[in-house]
């Protein structure tokens, strides 16, 4: 682990994001100044450095595109997929409380984010190609394959209507 604050970059730092940007959402844009001198976007500023990577894992679908040294004051664009645009002004804020923000206007609630994991879930009952298992003799409980495994006569079924002599 090298860098800083190499803790960014390890999966439980990433899935541990609260922030799931409603659907509607499909660009951000973070604009903000770097540099000696900038205290007021040092909030932004770290709001980036902290809490970007988590939004990129947590939001596969939104595009986010950072904007360095190109605005006097530090601001945060959301475009909506209806066409309307939301400017959020972040100038002399904490990373904490642009977080809170975020959190509390622009994304899902704990239960529709439970309800999207529950719907992605597969069902262990099905069985096929899409599936996780690739034929019912991989479910416990069930008859092994014919193929990998000799059915006992009276399984198979030609035997199953001879007269005994």
């Amino acid at each position: 682990m090298k860098g800083r604050a190499p803790v960014r970059r390890t999966m439980k730092y990433l899935q541990d994001g609260a922030l799931h940007l409603k659907s509607e959402i499909q660009v951000m844009t973070l604009n903000y100044n770097i540099g000696p001198g900038q205290q007021v976007h040092r909030g932004a500023l770290d709001f980036v450095f902290w809490h970007l990577p988590q939004l990129l894992y947590k939001n596969p679908h939104t595009q986010f595109v950072t904007f360095k040294n190109l605005t006097p004051t530090p601001v945060f664009q959301f475009f909506f997929s209806n066409g309307k645009k939301l400017v959020i002004d972040v100038d002399s804020h904490s990373k904490d409380e642009i977080h809170s923000f975020i959190r509390s206007t622009l994304c899902k609630t704990e239960m529709e984010v439970e309800e999207e994991q529950t719907k992605d879930e597969k069902n262990p009952a099905l069985f096929g190609l899409s599936d996780s298992k690739k034929c019912i003799c991989q479910i416990p409980g069930q008859v092994p394959c014919s193929g990998a495994v000799i059915l006992p006569p009276q399984i198979r079924g030609r035997h199953r209507y001879t007269k005994e002599s």
